[in-house]
Protein backbone atom coordinates (compact mmCIF):
# COMPACT_ATOMS: atom_id res chain seq x y z
CA UNK A 1 0.00 0.00 0.00
CA UNK A 2 1.67 3.39 -1.14
CA UNK A 3 -0.55 5.29 1.77
CA UNK A 4 -2.83 5.16 4.40
CA UNK A 5 -6.20 7.07 3.88
CA UNK A 6 -8.43 7.94 7.46
CA UNK A 7 -11.81 6.71 7.39
CA UNK A 8 -14.37 9.17 9.27
CA UNK A 9 -17.56 7.52 9.17
CA UNK A 10 -20.66 9.26 9.52
CA UNK A 11 -23.47 6.83 9.32
CA UNK A 12 -24.63 7.69 13.18
CA UNK A 13 -25.35 11.08 12.19
CA UNK A 14 -25.33 12.18 8.58
CA UNK A 15 -26.98 8.58 8.14
CA UNK A 16 -29.56 9.05 10.61
CA UNK A 17 -31.37 12.40 8.34
CA UNK A 18 -32.13 9.97 5.77
CA UNK A 19 -35.69 9.19 4.94
CA UNK A 20 -36.67 5.83 6.81
CA UNK A 21 -34.06 6.29 8.80
CA UNK A 22 -34.49 6.24 12.65
CA UNK A 23 -31.53 5.17 15.21
CA UNK A 24 -32.97 3.79 18.45
CA UNK A 25 -29.81 4.28 20.57
CA UNK A 26 -29.41 0.45 21.26
CA UNK A 27 -29.21 1.04 17.46
CA UNK A 28 -26.48 3.47 17.43
CA UNK A 29 -24.35 1.74 19.99
CA UNK A 30 -24.40 -1.76 18.19
CA UNK A 31 -23.78 -0.25 14.70
CA UNK A 32 -20.58 1.89 16.60
CA UNK A 33 -19.71 -2.08 17.38
CA UNK A 34 -19.64 -3.04 13.72
CA UNK A 35 -17.87 0.05 12.55
CA UNK A 36 -15.12 -0.89 14.89
CA UNK A 37 -14.93 -4.34 13.64
CA UNK A 38 -15.05 -3.22 10.18
CA UNK A 39 -11.77 -1.47 11.43
CA UNK A 40 -13.25 2.22 10.55
CA UNK A 41 -10.78 4.93 12.14
CA UNK A 42 -13.47 7.68 13.23
CA UNK A 43 -16.89 6.84 14.22
CA UNK A 44 -19.07 10.23 14.11
CA UNK A 45 -21.36 9.55 17.16
CA UNK A 46 -23.96 12.33 16.37
CA UNK A 47 -24.67 15.96 18.01
CA UNK A 48 -24.88 16.46 21.41
CA UNK A 49 -26.60 19.49 21.79
CA UNK A 50 -29.32 18.34 19.48
CA UNK A 51 -30.79 15.85 21.22
CA UNK A 52 -31.02 13.77 24.68
CA UNK A 53 -29.94 10.21 22.69
CA UNK A 54 -27.02 12.20 21.05
CA UNK A 55 -26.01 12.65 24.65
CA UNK A 56 -26.83 9.36 26.07
CA UNK A 57 -24.89 7.72 23.10
CA UNK A 58 -21.36 9.47 24.21
CA UNK A 59 -22.23 8.32 27.57
CA UNK A 60 -22.37 4.93 26.76
CA UNK A 61 -20.20 4.75 24.23
CA UNK A 62 -17.26 5.37 26.74
CA UNK A 63 -18.40 0.87 28.11
CA UNK A 64 -17.90 -0.36 24.68
CA UNK A 65 -14.57 -2.16 24.27
CA UNK A 66 -13.75 -0.74 20.34
CA UNK A 67 -10.60 -1.61 19.64
CA UNK A 68 -10.00 0.24 16.16
CA UNK A 69 -12.46 3.13 15.80
CA UNK A 70 -12.26 6.54 17.93
CA UNK A 71 -15.16 8.84 18.75
CA UNK A 72 -16.10 12.07 17.31
CA UNK A 73 -18.70 14.46 18.55
CA UNK A 74 -20.11 16.46 15.86
CA UNK A 75 -21.34 20.26 16.37
CA UNK A 76 -21.30 23.93 14.58
CA UNK A 77 -19.06 27.33 15.33
CA UNK A 78 -20.14 29.38 17.88
CA UNK A 79 -23.11 31.52 17.87
CA UNK A 80 -22.20 35.14 16.29
CA UNK A 81 -23.39 36.63 19.93
CA UNK A 82 -21.90 34.13 22.41
CA UNK A 83 -18.42 34.08 23.42
CA UNK A 84 -17.09 30.31 22.95
CA UNK A 85 -16.86 29.73 26.64
CA UNK A 86 -20.75 30.54 26.92
CA UNK A 87 -21.94 28.94 23.67
CA UNK A 88 -24.02 25.50 24.62
CA UNK A 89 -23.41 24.29 21.52
CA UNK A 90 -19.42 24.81 21.74
CA UNK A 91 -19.79 23.42 25.59
CA UNK A 92 -22.27 20.42 24.46
CA UNK A 93 -18.96 18.55 22.52
CA UNK A 94 -16.51 19.58 25.78
CA UNK A 95 -18.95 17.67 27.71
CA UNK A 96 -19.48 14.84 25.61
CA UNK A 97 -16.09 13.75 26.14
CA UNK A 98 -15.15 12.54 23.10
CA UNK A 99 -11.86 11.73 21.27
CA UNK A 100 -12.26 14.11 18.79
CA UNK A 101 -14.83 17.02 18.05
CA UNK A 102 -15.82 17.93 14.51
CA UNK A 103 -17.02 21.22 14.01
CA UNK A 104 -19.14 22.86 10.56
CA UNK A 105 -18.67 26.84 9.59
CA UNK A 106 -19.69 28.64 6.72
CA UNK A 107 -17.93 28.66 3.75
CA UNK A 108 -20.30 30.42 0.78
CA UNK A 109 -20.97 34.34 1.03
CA UNK A 110 -24.51 33.23 0.72
CA UNK A 111 -24.84 31.53 3.99
CA UNK A 112 -22.80 34.04 6.23
CA UNK A 113 -25.10 36.87 4.86
CA UNK A 114 -28.37 35.30 4.33
CA UNK A 115 -28.60 32.25 6.83
CA UNK A 116 -25.97 33.76 9.54
CA UNK A 117 -26.86 37.35 8.32
CA UNK A 118 -23.49 38.71 10.09
CA UNK A 119 -20.41 39.71 8.17
CA UNK A 120 -17.97 37.92 6.80
CA UNK A 121 -15.38 38.68 8.99
CA UNK A 122 -17.39 38.04 11.72
CA UNK A 123 -17.78 34.68 10.32
CA UNK A 124 -14.42 34.23 9.87
CA UNK A 125 -13.33 35.09 13.55
CA UNK A 126 -16.41 32.99 14.27
CA UNK A 127 -14.57 29.73 12.79
CA UNK A 128 -11.12 30.95 14.89
CA UNK A 129 -12.36 31.31 18.10
CA UNK A 130 -14.68 28.25 17.76
CA UNK A 131 -11.65 26.00 16.79
CA UNK A 132 -8.96 27.08 19.48
CA UNK A 133 -11.55 27.05 22.16
CA UNK A 134 -12.46 23.90 21.27
CA UNK A 135 -8.60 22.74 21.43
CA UNK A 136 -7.98 24.10 24.65
CA UNK A 137 -10.83 22.70 26.23
CA UNK A 138 -10.49 19.77 25.58
CA UNK A 139 -6.41 19.23 24.49
CA UNK A 140 -8.16 16.54 21.53
CA UNK A 141 -8.16 17.05 18.07
CA UNK A 142 -10.31 19.73 16.15
CA UNK A 143 -11.64 18.68 12.99
CA UNK A 144 -13.04 21.65 10.74
CA UNK A 145 -15.91 21.04 7.79
CA UNK A 146 -15.84 23.57 5.57
CA UNK A 147 -19.55 23.63 4.00
CA UNK A 148 -20.65 24.22 0.87
CA UNK A 149 -16.61 24.68 0.38
CA UNK A 150 -17.17 24.02 -3.52
CA UNK A 151 -20.19 26.22 -4.07
CA UNK A 152 -18.62 28.74 -2.19
CA UNK A 153 -15.42 28.80 -3.77
CA UNK A 154 -17.34 28.79 -7.01
CA UNK A 155 -19.07 32.01 -6.06
CA UNK A 156 -16.27 33.80 -3.75
CA UNK A 157 -13.23 31.78 -4.09
CA UNK A 158 -10.82 34.02 -2.17
CA UNK A 159 -13.46 34.49 0.83
CA UNK A 160 -14.11 30.55 0.96
CA UNK A 161 -10.51 30.09 1.04
CA UNK A 162 -10.11 32.67 3.80
CA UNK A 163 -12.78 30.52 6.06
CA UNK A 164 -10.49 27.59 5.47
CA UNK A 165 -7.13 28.90 6.59
CA UNK A 166 -9.27 30.81 10.06
CA UNK A 167 -9.69 27.27 10.87
CA UNK A 168 -6.04 26.20 10.05
CA UNK A 169 -4.63 28.78 11.93
CA UNK A 170 -6.78 28.20 14.84
CA UNK A 171 -5.30 24.88 14.92
CA UNK A 172 -7.96 22.31 13.45
CA UNK A 173 -6.00 18.99 12.62
CA UNK A 174 -8.05 18.40 9.53
CA UNK A 175 -9.73 20.65 7.20
CA UNK A 176 -12.79 19.34 5.62
CA UNK A 177 -14.15 20.08 2.29
CA UNK A 178 -17.62 19.65 1.54
CA UNK A 179 -20.37 19.21 -1.34
CA UNK A 180 -23.09 19.76 0.65
CA UNK A 181 -25.23 20.46 -1.99
CA UNK A 182 -23.94 17.72 -3.87
CA UNK A 183 -23.41 19.29 -7.40
CA UNK A 184 -19.91 19.37 -8.13
CA UNK A 185 -17.99 17.54 -10.80
CA UNK A 186 -14.97 15.19 -9.99
CA UNK A 187 -12.33 18.63 -12.37
CA UNK A 188 -14.13 21.41 -10.22
CA UNK A 189 -13.17 19.35 -7.39
CA UNK A 190 -9.58 18.55 -8.04
CA UNK A 191 -9.19 22.26 -9.24
CA UNK A 192 -10.21 23.61 -5.76
CA UNK A 193 -8.80 21.03 -3.64
CA UNK A 194 -5.19 22.11 -5.18
CA UNK A 195 -5.89 25.74 -5.05
CA UNK A 196 -5.96 25.18 -1.16
CA UNK A 197 -2.95 22.48 -1.18
CA UNK A 198 -0.98 25.46 -2.48
CA UNK A 199 -1.97 28.01 -0.19
CA UNK A 200 -1.71 25.63 2.78
CA UNK A 201 1.28 23.44 1.82
CA UNK A 202 0.97 21.98 5.05
CA UNK A 203 -2.57 21.24 5.75
CA UNK A 204 -4.27 17.95 6.15
CA UNK A 205 -7.30 18.15 3.74
CA UNK A 206 -10.40 15.79 3.86
CA UNK A 207 -13.74 15.27 1.87
CA UNK A 208 -17.24 15.38 2.44
CA UNK A 209 -19.43 14.94 -0.35
CA UNK A 210 -23.18 14.31 -1.35
CA UNK A 211 -24.40 12.57 -4.05
CA UNK A 212 -26.96 14.37 -5.79
CA UNK A 213 -25.27 14.47 -9.19
CA UNK A 214 -24.54 10.82 -8.54
CA UNK A 215 -21.12 11.47 -8.29
CA UNK A 216 -20.18 11.07 -4.57
CA UNK A 217 -17.74 8.11 -5.55
CA UNK A 218 -16.18 9.76 -8.26
CA UNK A 219 -15.80 13.36 -6.38
CA UNK A 220 -14.05 11.49 -3.33
CA UNK A 221 -12.10 9.62 -5.02
CA UNK A 222 -10.96 12.60 -7.09
CA UNK A 223 -10.44 14.66 -4.05
CA UNK A 224 -8.22 12.24 -3.19
CA UNK A 225 -6.14 11.43 -5.78
CA UNK A 226 -5.33 15.16 -5.39
CA UNK A 227 -4.25 14.76 -2.17
CA UNK A 228 -6.99 14.60 0.66
CA UNK A 229 -5.91 12.53 3.48
CA UNK A 230 -9.15 11.69 5.21
CA UNK A 231 -12.57 10.68 3.57
CA UNK A 232 -15.97 11.47 5.52
CA UNK A 233 -19.34 9.22 4.48
CA UNK A 234 -21.70 7.02 5.07
CA UNK A 235 -21.94 2.61 4.89
CA UNK A 236 -24.11 2.27 2.15
CA UNK A 237 -24.15 6.17 1.31
CA UNK A 238 -27.10 6.35 3.45
CA UNK A 239 -28.55 9.96 4.37
CA UNK A 240 -30.34 13.18 3.22
CA UNK A 241 -31.73 13.97 -0.58
CA UNK A 242 -29.68 11.34 -2.61
CA UNK A 243 -27.46 10.25 0.25
CA UNK A 244 -23.94 10.18 1.15
CA UNK A 245 -21.00 8.95 -0.48
CA UNK A 246 -21.04 4.83 0.09
CA UNK A 247 -17.66 4.31 1.84
CA UNK A 248 -18.17 0.63 0.68
CA UNK A 249 -17.15 1.58 -2.24
CA UNK A 250 -14.75 4.14 -1.92
CA UNK A 251 -12.96 2.07 0.87
CA UNK A 252 -13.29 -0.41 -1.82
CA UNK A 253 -11.92 1.76 -4.73
CA UNK A 254 -9.17 3.17 -2.58
CA UNK A 255 -7.76 -0.47 -1.20
CA UNK A 256 -7.80 -2.39 -4.37
CA UNK A 257 -7.72 0.54 -7.16
CA UNK A 258 -5.42 2.95 -5.78
CA UNK A 259 -3.38 1.43 -3.37
CA UNK A 260 -4.72 3.13 -0.07
CA UNK A 261 -4.44 1.49 3.25
CA UNK A 262 -8.42 2.41 4.85
CA UNK A 263 -8.65 -0.74 7.31
CA UNK A 264 -6.35 -3.00 9.18
CA UNK A 265 -4.69 -5.28 6.99
CA UNK A 266 -7.39 -8.43 6.33
CA UNK A 267 -10.23 -6.26 7.15
CA UNK A 268 -11.48 -5.47 3.35
CA UNK A 269 -12.93 -8.95 3.52
CA UNK A 270 -15.53 -7.88 5.72
CA UNK A 271 -17.10 -4.78 3.93
CA UNK A 272 -20.21 -6.45 2.87
CA UNK A 273 -21.11 -8.41 5.96
CA UNK A 274 -20.59 -4.33 7.82
CA UNK A 275 -22.98 -3.27 4.79
CA UNK A 276 -25.47 -5.84 4.99
CA UNK A 277 -25.30 -5.50 9.35
CA UNK A 278 -26.22 -1.63 8.49
CA UNK A 279 -29.17 -2.64 6.21
CA UNK A 280 -30.36 -5.00 8.78
CA UNK A 281 -29.95 -2.53 11.68
CA UNK A 282 -31.87 0.66 9.50
CA UNK A 283 -34.37 -1.84 8.57
CA UNK A 284 -34.07 -1.00 4.89
CA UNK A 285 -33.50 -3.11 2.40
CA UNK A 286 -30.28 -2.26 0.07
CA UNK A 287 -30.41 -1.96 -3.68
CA UNK A 288 -29.27 -5.50 -5.15
CA UNK A 289 -27.00 -3.91 -7.47
CA UNK A 290 -25.28 -1.94 -5.13
CA UNK A 291 -21.31 -2.11 -6.02
CA UNK A 292 -18.91 -4.47 -4.13
CA UNK A 293 -21.39 -5.73 -1.41
CA UNK A 294 -25.22 -5.96 -3.48
CA UNK A 295 -26.07 -9.59 -4.05
CA UNK A 296 -25.92 -8.95 -7.42
CA UNK A 297 -22.37 -7.01 -7.63
CA UNK A 298 -21.02 -10.60 -8.94
CA UNK A 299 -24.12 -12.38 -9.98
CA UNK A 300 -23.88 -13.43 -13.90
CA UNK A 301 -27.05 -14.21 -16.01
CA UNK A 302 -26.07 -14.34 -19.59
CA UNK A 303 -24.56 -17.83 -20.88
CA UNK A 304 -21.84 -16.39 -23.06
CA UNK A 305 -20.74 -14.06 -19.85
CA UNK A 306 -21.16 -17.32 -17.26
CA UNK A 307 -19.17 -19.16 -20.04
CA UNK A 308 -15.85 -16.67 -19.88
CA UNK A 309 -16.21 -16.25 -16.28
CA UNK A 310 -15.75 -20.38 -15.55
CA UNK A 311 -12.38 -20.02 -17.59
CA UNK A 312 -11.38 -16.50 -16.72
CA UNK A 313 -13.32 -14.05 -13.87
CA UNK A 314 -11.48 -11.21 -15.18
CA UNK A 315 -13.70 -11.83 -18.12
CA UNK A 316 -16.32 -9.98 -16.81
CA UNK A 317 -15.31 -9.18 -12.60
CA UNK A 318 -12.84 -6.21 -11.72
CA UNK A 319 -12.25 -7.60 -9.01
CA UNK A 320 -13.21 -10.92 -6.82
CA UNK A 321 -15.76 -11.23 -5.13
CA UNK A 322 -14.14 -12.81 -2.22
CA UNK A 323 -11.96 -9.67 -1.60
CA UNK A 324 -14.56 -7.87 -0.29
CA UNK A 325 -16.33 -10.35 1.27
CA UNK A 326 -19.05 -10.92 -1.44
CA UNK A 327 -19.53 -14.21 -3.69
CA UNK A 328 -20.42 -14.88 -7.26
CA UNK A 329 -23.80 -16.10 -8.19
CA UNK A 330 -25.06 -17.87 -11.37
CA UNK A 331 -28.93 -17.22 -12.37
CA UNK A 332 -30.35 -18.84 -14.68
CA UNK A 333 -33.05 -18.12 -16.90
CA UNK A 334 -34.02 -18.32 -20.49
CA UNK A 335 -30.83 -15.73 -21.35
CA UNK A 336 -29.14 -18.80 -19.56
CA UNK A 337 -26.31 -21.19 -21.85
CA UNK A 338 -25.55 -24.38 -21.01
CA UNK A 339 -22.50 -23.58 -19.09
CA UNK A 340 -25.15 -21.64 -16.68
CA UNK A 341 -26.47 -24.75 -15.18
CA UNK A 342 -23.25 -26.90 -15.85
CA UNK A 343 -21.81 -23.56 -12.98
CA UNK A 344 -24.99 -23.54 -11.36
CA UNK A 345 -25.14 -27.32 -9.56
CA UNK A 346 -21.93 -29.59 -11.34
CA UNK A 347 -20.25 -29.66 -8.09
CA UNK A 348 -23.62 -31.60 -6.69
CA UNK A 349 -24.55 -33.29 -9.74
CA UNK A 350 -21.76 -34.22 -11.87
CA UNK A 351 -24.02 -35.68 -14.30
CA UNK A 352 -24.84 -32.25 -15.75
CA UNK A 353 -22.01 -32.36 -17.59
CA UNK A 354 -23.75 -34.28 -20.08
CA UNK A 355 -24.97 -31.97 -23.26
CA UNK A 356 -27.89 -34.01 -23.39
CA UNK A 357 -29.71 -32.74 -19.83
CA UNK A 358 -28.48 -29.90 -20.10
CA UNK A 359 -30.17 -28.91 -23.33
CA UNK A 360 -33.30 -30.69 -21.59
CA UNK A 361 -33.08 -28.54 -18.84
CA UNK A 362 -32.63 -25.45 -20.59
CA UNK A 363 -35.50 -26.36 -22.84
CA UNK A 364 -37.93 -26.65 -19.89
CA UNK A 365 -36.39 -23.34 -18.04
CA UNK A 366 -36.94 -21.21 -21.60
CA UNK A 367 -40.41 -23.02 -21.91
CA UNK A 368 -41.23 -21.91 -18.24
CA UNK A 369 -40.11 -18.62 -18.35
CA UNK A 370 -42.11 -17.61 -21.53
CA UNK A 371 -45.50 -18.95 -19.35
CA UNK A 372 -44.09 -16.64 -16.58
CA UNK A 373 -41.47 -18.50 -13.95
CA UNK A 374 -38.43 -16.79 -13.35
CA UNK A 375 -36.03 -19.28 -11.93
CA UNK A 376 -33.56 -16.13 -10.78
CA UNK A 377 -34.51 -16.06 -7.39
CA UNK A 378 -35.94 -19.15 -6.90
CA UNK A 379 -32.88 -21.49 -6.47
CA UNK A 380 -34.64 -24.24 -4.81
CA UNK A 381 -37.54 -24.96 -7.81
CA UNK A 382 -34.69 -25.27 -9.94
CA UNK A 383 -32.85 -27.51 -8.27
CA UNK A 384 -35.93 -29.29 -8.34
CA UNK A 385 -36.52 -29.25 -11.95
CA UNK A 386 -32.97 -30.40 -11.96
CA UNK A 387 -33.42 -33.32 -10.32
CA UNK A 388 -36.62 -34.11 -12.13
CA UNK A 389 -34.31 -34.67 -14.64
CA UNK A 390 -31.81 -36.81 -13.53
CA UNK A 391 -34.54 -39.08 -11.72
CA UNK A 392 -33.05 -38.23 -8.40
CA UNK A 393 -36.13 -36.50 -6.72
CA UNK A 394 -38.70 -39.02 -5.41
CA UNK A 395 -41.94 -36.92 -4.06
CA UNK A 396 -42.16 -36.82 -0.42
CA UNK A 397 -45.98 -37.08 -0.44
CA UNK A 398 -48.76 -36.59 -2.64
CA UNK A 399 -52.08 -34.42 -2.84
CA UNK A 400 -55.29 -35.31 -2.87
CA UNK A 401 -56.88 -32.34 -2.49
CA UNK A 402 -56.91 -28.82 -0.34
CA UNK A 403 -59.76 -26.30 0.17
CA UNK A 404 -59.64 -23.07 2.11
CA UNK A 405 -62.93 -21.82 3.99
CA UNK A 406 -64.01 -18.55 5.18
CA UNK A 407 -62.27 -15.86 3.11
CA UNK A 408 -64.85 -13.35 3.74
CA UNK A 409 -64.79 -10.79 6.37
CA UNK A 410 -67.32 -8.88 7.90
CA UNK A 411 -67.03 -4.90 8.40
CA UNK A 412 -64.67 -4.08 11.17
CA UNK A 413 -64.16 -7.77 12.18
CA UNK A 414 -61.13 -9.89 10.99
CA UNK A 415 -61.44 -13.60 10.43
CA UNK A 416 -58.61 -16.50 10.87
CA UNK A 417 -59.02 -18.73 7.42
CA UNK A 418 -59.07 -22.00 7.88
CA UNK A 419 -57.01 -23.93 5.34
CA UNK A 420 -57.72 -28.21 5.16
CA UNK A 421 -54.62 -30.25 2.97
CA UNK A 422 -55.81 -33.86 2.47
CA UNK A 423 -51.83 -35.97 1.36
CA UNK A 424 -50.56 -39.13 1.42
CA UNK A 425 -47.70 -39.54 3.14
CA UNK A 426 -45.85 -43.03 2.47
CA UNK A 427 -49.18 -44.90 1.85
CA UNK A 428 -51.01 -43.34 4.95
CA UNK A 429 -53.93 -41.01 3.99
CA UNK A 430 -53.63 -37.54 5.92
CA UNK A 431 -56.78 -35.12 6.63
CA UNK A 432 -55.54 -31.79 8.62
CA UNK A 433 -57.27 -28.27 9.18
CA UNK A 434 -55.72 -25.27 10.97
CA UNK A 435 -56.57 -21.91 10.76
CA UNK A 436 -53.82 -18.97 9.70
CA UNK A 437 -53.81 -14.82 9.00
CA UNK A 438 -55.12 -15.52 5.05
CA UNK A 439 -55.39 -18.78 2.81
CA UNK A 440 -51.55 -19.14 2.47
CA UNK A 441 -50.60 -18.98 6.02
CA UNK A 442 -53.58 -21.46 6.83
CA UNK A 443 -52.59 -23.89 3.92
CA UNK A 444 -48.75 -23.58 5.50
CA UNK A 445 -50.27 -24.64 8.74
CA UNK A 446 -52.38 -27.26 7.68
CA UNK A 447 -49.31 -29.07 5.75
CA UNK A 448 -46.85 -28.89 8.44
CA UNK A 449 -49.10 -30.42 10.45
CA UNK A 450 -49.86 -33.23 8.30
CA UNK A 451 -46.41 -33.88 7.42
CA UNK A 452 -43.98 -33.11 10.63
CA UNK A 453 -45.32 -36.75 12.42
CA UNK A 454 -42.99 -38.38 9.20
CA UNK A 455 -40.71 -35.22 9.03
CA UNK A 456 -40.09 -33.30 12.36
CA UNK A 457 -37.06 -31.32 10.56
CA UNK A 458 -39.61 -29.18 9.02
CA UNK A 459 -40.04 -27.41 12.89
CA UNK A 460 -37.58 -25.08 11.19
CA UNK A 461 -38.48 -24.43 7.93
CA UNK A 462 -40.21 -21.03 8.02
CA UNK A 463 -41.43 -18.84 5.25
CA UNK A 464 -39.03 -15.36 5.04
CA UNK A 465 -41.12 -13.42 2.26
CA UNK A 466 -43.70 -13.89 0.21
CA UNK A 467 -43.84 -11.71 -3.23
CA UNK A 468 -47.16 -11.74 -5.64
CA UNK A 469 -46.68 -10.50 -9.28
CA UNK A 470 -49.11 -10.55 -12.31
CA UNK A 471 -47.60 -11.90 -15.30
CA UNK A 472 -49.98 -10.38 -18.00
CA UNK A 473 -51.87 -7.30 -16.95
CA UNK A 474 -53.80 -7.84 -20.29
CA UNK A 475 -55.53 -10.80 -18.84
CA UNK A 476 -57.39 -8.38 -16.10
CA UNK A 477 -58.43 -10.92 -13.39
CA UNK A 478 -58.15 -13.88 -15.06
CA UNK A 479 -54.04 -12.86 -15.76
CA UNK A 480 -51.38 -15.17 -14.40
CA UNK A 481 -49.86 -14.23 -11.37
CA UNK A 482 -46.37 -15.37 -10.23
CA UNK A 483 -46.11 -16.27 -6.60
CA UNK A 484 -42.06 -16.21 -4.74
CA UNK A 485 -41.75 -17.41 -1.42
CA UNK A 486 -38.70 -17.05 0.37
CA UNK A 487 -37.72 -19.93 2.82
CA UNK A 488 -35.00 -20.14 6.10
CA UNK A 489 -34.06 -23.62 6.92
CA UNK A 490 -31.23 -24.94 8.85
CA UNK A 491 -29.14 -21.63 8.26
CA UNK A 492 -29.77 -21.34 4.23
CA UNK A 493 -31.97 -19.33 2.51
CA UNK A 494 -33.64 -20.39 -1.00
CA UNK A 495 -36.56 -19.38 -3.03
CA UNK A 496 -39.38 -21.32 -4.64
CA UNK A 497 -41.99 -19.97 -7.20
CA UNK A 498 -45.72 -21.22 -8.52
CA UNK A 499 -47.46 -19.96 -11.51
CA UNK A 500 -51.63 -20.41 -12.02
CA UNK A 501 -54.05 -18.20 -12.94
CA UNK A 502 -55.58 -19.02 -9.54
CA UNK A 503 -53.40 -17.16 -6.71
CA UNK A 504 -54.48 -19.68 -4.33
CA UNK A 505 -52.97 -22.45 -6.23
CA UNK A 506 -49.68 -20.41 -7.11
CA UNK A 507 -48.88 -20.34 -3.75
CA UNK A 508 -49.47 -24.13 -2.71
CA UNK A 509 -46.80 -24.75 -5.57
CA UNK A 510 -44.35 -22.39 -4.27
CA UNK A 511 -45.09 -23.83 -0.61
CA UNK A 512 -44.55 -27.35 -1.47
CA UNK A 513 -41.49 -26.91 -3.79
CA UNK A 514 -39.88 -25.35 -0.29
CA UNK A 515 -41.02 -28.72 1.68
CA UNK A 516 -39.58 -30.85 -1.10
CA UNK A 517 -36.51 -28.84 -0.98
CA UNK A 518 -35.97 -29.15 2.90
CA UNK A 519 -36.72 -32.16 3.14
CA UNK A 520 -34.55 -33.40 -0.06
CA UNK A 521 -31.45 -32.05 1.14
Amino acid sequence: MSSNLEIYDTTLRDGSQGEGVNLSLADKLHLAEVLDWLGVAWIEGGWPVSNDKDKAFFRDVRSLKLTTAKISAFGSTRHAKNLPQDDPNLQALVAAQADACCIFGKTWDLHVREALRVSLEDNLAMIGSSVAFLKQATGKPVFYDAEHFFDGYKANPEYALQTVEAAHRAGAERLVLCDTNGGSLPEQVVAAVRTLQARLPDAKLGIHVHNDGCLAVANTLAAVGAGCVQVQGTINGVGERCGNVDLCAVIANAELKLGKRCLPDGHLVRLTEASRAVWERINLVGPANQPYVGRSAFAHKGGIHVSAVQRNSLTYEHVTPESVGNERRILISELSGRSNVQAKLSARYPQLSDPALQKAVLDEIVEKENRGWSFEAAEGSFELLVRRHLGTWKPSFKLHHYRVHGLGTDTGVDHLVEGTVKVDVGGEMRLTVAEGHGPVDALNHALHLALRGTYPQLADLHLADYKVRVVDSKEGTAAQVRVLIEHQFKGRTFGTIGVSENIIDASWNALVEGVECALQG
